[in-house]
């Protein structure tokens, strides 16, 4: 890849078992030396076993990502939602109430241990109960607003992450004008799908509710993770639950509302923006790869990035969208 060479030692090579110990007992918990990695790119995520108690999950911020305020407020709406009794996991207060904690140059947080499994969404019963779910956290999150966190929309998803690449020289030379062409397609096609949903309403959002981001047990689903929360319509939650072609998704998401609308009305005018959310979320997926590119995690798990195959397929699925995007919303 071109313009992604590594310029030195990655922050997160320094964070060593006994660096991550030292951090976790800083904030409070004596540790037992028990250290497990959890599975996590974006974040360095760690079981730590705790002395005559439960095991914490310590969540180790990449540097430079969020501010502080920004996790703050990430930290504030976890809480909130726990206190409204919507099942999401929110962090651990210290002896002093904080619960955001800094040691050895890294910010960190602690949470419970919360098991599950992942949420089984070819059965309706599940779709439903995942929508009254979103439903709550929506309710919740409509109460509120974010001040320090990103704001989902064409520029900051599409346009930044198309702009990155270039100037970073990521795409390979003999695709690049391709990609330039059908980016700028797609991005316009975008637009005018938000053009199209109109004033629809912002709110306070998961953000990236995909089924690796939620863990269902017989109670239902819970959150672990809210890093990518952001303010955004109330669609943005609920696409990427649906899958196959637009006559499957249009019936699952029909199921979806059945339970959202149990405790949420839901503004149909959002539908139109399915298919451009869902490229947005194309562009910074590639872009994200290539920011991470420095992280030695992400050439070892995504070694397929680096070759020309991913822009080929790349350029074909943004084409497939622009088309997809002139087409009817879903029927919900």
């Amino acid at each position: 890849m071109q313009g992604n060479a590594p310029a030195g030692p990655h922050p997160f090579e320094r964070l060593t078992p006994d660096l991550i110990l030292d951090a976790v007992e800083s904030a409070g918990p004596r540790c037992d030396g028990r250290l497990l990695a959890l599975n996590s790119y974006e974040n360095r995520v760690y079981q730590v076993g705790l002395e005559e108690a439960a095991p914490v999950v310590a969540k180790f911020y990449r540097p430079q990502r969020w501010s502080d305020a920004a996790i703050l407020e990430e930290h504030a709406f976890a809480r909130e939602l726990e206190e409204a009794e919507v099942p999401a996991v929110a962090p651990l207060a210290g002896p002093e109430g904080r619960t955001l904690h800094h040691h050895g140059g890294f910010r960190f947080a602690l949470y419970p241990k919360r098991g599950g499994r992942a949420p089984e969404l070819d059965r309706d019963d599940v779709l439903r109960r995942m929508g009254t779910f979103l439903a709550r956290l929506h309710a919740v999150g409509a109460r509120g607003r974010f001040e320090a966190r990103e704001r989902l929309g064409v520029q900051g998803l599409g346009v930044d992450s198309m702009q990155w690449l270039l100037q970073a020289g990521t795409v390979p030379a003999e695709l690049d004008p391709a990609y330039r062409a059908v980016a700028g397609q797609a991005l316009e096609a975008a637009r005018a799908c938000f053009e199209r949903a109109g004033a629809v309403a912002f709110i306070r959002l998961h953000g990236d509710c995909h089924g690796g981001n939620v863990l269902w047990t017989d109670d239902g689903p819970h959150f672990v993770d809210l890093d990518d929360a952001r303010s955004g319509p109330a669609v943005q939650d609920l696409w990427m639950l649906l899958s196959g072609d637009a006559a499957s998704q249009s019936r699952q998401l029909a199921v979806v509302l059945e339970g959202y609308e149990m405790f949420r009305a839901f503004d149909r005018a959002e539908l139109h923006l399915v298919e451009a959310l869902r490229t947005l979320r194309l562009m910074h997926y590639a872009a994200w790869l290539a920011r991470r590119w420095d992280d030695p995690a992400f050439p070892a798990s995504f070694p397929w990035f680096a070759g020309a195959r991913f822009w080929q397929d790349h350029v074909l699925a943004l084409r497939e969208q622009v088309a997809l995007m002139s087409e009817p919303p879903l029927a919900g």
